[in-house]
């Protein structure tokens, strides 16, 4: 790594934080529909990282893991706007369920709750659920399906992966034209896990 050793040990996520247009809103979505406990909640009016004047009130939700998805309403009834250059597919935070069953059963009631789902998803290393929050921030449950053999198989290829697709994304760039299939050849099957 570096001349100074390896990074601090990263133990986990603690929490992930996005803004949310109502935090009741939200709190009703996440704990009445998703179950996830709402844990704690801050109070401010000055922004401790930055010290700018902006009331806000920071809401924290647990899941079974002890990370949280928190939210911050800053009381303008605003939602945080999609970003103009990125498809609505592509940022979104999946979560993991237990098994195929879980995953149907969270189908199931969040249709019945309402909420439109798409999938039940086969990416033919994990299987998904997609649908979107209150606040039009898009979330993926899913449960692991590949061997322990195929994962560790991808993690020995994940940096030829990542390293043709710097080719590929570089002659495209450059105006070469490109065959997928040779890429596809060099990333296994990673080409199958998409969102």
């Amino acid at each position: 790594m570096s001349e100074t050793g390896p990074f601090v040990p990263i133990r986990g996520l603690h929490h992930y934080a996005y803004r949310c247009r109502d935090c009741e809103e939200t709190r009703a979505f996440y704990e009445d529909v998703l179950g996830l406990p709402l844990v704690h909640v801050i109070r401010a009016d000055v922004v401790p990282s930055t010290g700018e004047h902006c009331p806000y009130v920071h809401v924290f939700f647990r899941m079974a893991d002890g990370s949280h998805l928190a939210f911050f309403d800053l009381g303008d009834n605003v939602a945080a706007a999609p970003s103009p250059n990125t498809p609505s597919w592509v940022n979104h935070i999946a979560l993991r369920v237990d098994s195929i069953d879980a995953l149907r059963e969270a189908k199931a009631r969040l249709e019945a709750a309402g909420v439109e789902v798409l999938g039940i998803t086969d990416h033919h290393i994990i299987e998904s659920i997609y649908f979107f929050d209150p606040n039009g921030i898009r979330l993926e449950l899913t449960v692991p399906t590949a061997s322990a053999e195929t994962t560790a198989r991808h993690a020995q290829e994940a940096h030829a992966a990542v390293a043709a697709w710097t080719r590929e994304k570089q002659a495209r760039r450059a105006g070469v034209r490109t065959t997928t299939a040779a890429g596809a050849a060099e990333v296994s099957d990673w080409g199958a896990m998409d969102a």
